[in-house]
């Protein structure tokens, strides 16, 4: 499971309502997930267990090996 964590870069504050997606690169399937939105702890969840870009609100926030918790500053 990948957790997605959003938060106001100024405030701290975890930002509720950003939509996140992820590109899911597999051997078999690959692609953006459907978009989830962040919850009032500003997180969303994913059952995927890996990923390699993150977007929020349509941006890329973070290219890599996605895995776990994943804190996302905007």
């Amino acid at each position: 499971m990948i957790t997605v964590k959003v938060v106001d870069r100024r405030t701290g504050k975890p930002v509720k309502g950003a939509r996140v997606a992820l590109y899911i690169t597999g051997f078999l399937t690959s692609g953006v997930t459907k978009s989830q939105y962040t919850n009032e702890f500003g997180e969303a969840y994913f059952d995927n267990d890996s990923a390699s870009t993150v977007y929020v609100n349509g941006n890329v926030t973070k290219k890599g090996l996605i895995k776990g918790l994943v804190v996302i500053n905007i």
